[in-house]
């Protein structure tokens, strides 16, 4: 064999392994969380979980090996980020937790990315035709016997307030409420499992009976109880909140309801969003309107309900929304790209 077909034999072999990793390394471009497995953090409750699934299936195709969910109470939920038992959560309310997220440790173990679901609303709300009958129009009417009396459930005289969770960000804004309103001589602020007792709510509403209930938009509730049609929100005389930061925006369709304008956030453990900027990326730019948000809940309500139908429901989500979606990813590899 001669020289130079000893050279060229050389070229040919050397040829291929150098091709082959120009692949692999355009596959670990594509998928730049490759081999890491990521924990996500998620409410108990299923109503929260739409945008959930739409980030796991985007971690997915980044490459991430996204496990099985832990799913806890809130409080919880933000600890287990903090601490490092869970790497991200999509479920945190900006304002409305943040008194959670302080107590986890704050931005001092973790990383608030994203604007995830904005637009949120919270409040009071009686049915119409027991507002407009006694002229309702405000929380503190509820101060009133007469008119706590018609929203009594249990027979004490007192109103009976559909309420929040045990745990919930909401529980320590109501519990405020009816302290600096001087309801507490009126009304119950009744708890247990929210779903369950607005399911009651609901039917004592189908059944032609006074009805006065907390909700937040966007979720199934909004869709069932209409808002101007069945249901009219109660105005606060003026904002009162917990932490005394007062100066925030509280109103809605020129009414004051008491409860400051907030968004969904994504949360991420600090150790993990500084090792995975991909994912930081990621999570940081998904965002899913408010009506998407109340639509998917309204067919969860009607029976779409088990995990597989939300698992379903975001893939739909995603299928519509295709374009955008794919530049949250391409904008999470080049973040990867630039990292290195």
């Amino acid at each position: 064999m001669s020289v130079l077909q000893a050279l060229r034999g050389f070229k040919v072999v050397a040829a291929i392994p150098f091709a082959l990793c120009s692949l692999c390394a355009f596959a670990s471009a594509d998928k730049p969380g490759d081999g890491v497995k990521v924990m996500p953090a998620f409410p108990t409750f299923m109503e929260e979980r739409f945008h959930g699934e739409i980030a796991i299936e985007g971690l997915r195709e980044l490459g991430y090996n996204v496990q099985t969910p832990k799913e806890t109470e809130i409080p919880t939920m933000i600890l287990a980020v903090s601490y490092g038992d869970a790497d991200f959560t999509v479920d945190v309310w900006d304002k409305l937790h943040d008194n959670f997220y302080q107590k986890a440790g704050g931005d001092g173990t973790m990383v608030k990315v994203g604007d995830i679901v904005p637009g949120l609303v919270q409040g009071y709300l009686v049915d119409k035709k027991t507002a407009e009958a006694n002229n309702i129009r405000y929380i503190t009417d509820l101060q009133k016997p007469e008119i706590a009396k018609l929203f009594d459930t249990d027979g004490d005289g007192k109103a009976d307030l559909t309420g929040c969770n045990p745990g919930w960000g909401c529980e320590l804004v109501i519990e405020h409420h009816l302290k600096a309103y001087g309801l507490q001589k009126t009304v119950t602020h009744v708890q247990g499992s929210y779903f369950a007792l607005i399911a009651d709510t609901i039917a004592r509403y189908n059944d032609g009976r006074p009805i006065l209930y907390y909700t937040w938009m966007p979720q199934w509730v909004g869709g069932v109880l209409v808002e101007g049609r069945d249901v009219v929100w109660l105005e606060v005389p003026k904002t009162d909140l917990p932490d005394g930061k007062n100066d925030v925006d509280t109103s809605y369709k020129g009414k004051n309801l008491g409860f400051a304008h907030d968004k969904i956030e994504a949360v991420l453990n600090k150790d993990f969003s500084e090792k995975n900027p991909a994912a930081s990326k990621f999570l940081s730019l998904i965002k899913v309107s408010s009506d998407d948000v109340a639509a998917q809940n309204l067919k969860m309500h009607d029976g779409e309900d088990k995990i597989s139908d939300i698992q379903r429901q975001a893939k739909e989500w995603i299928a519509a929304h295709r374009q955008e979606f794919d530049g949250w990813l391409q904008a999470a590899r080049d973040a990867a790209a630039q990292a290195k």
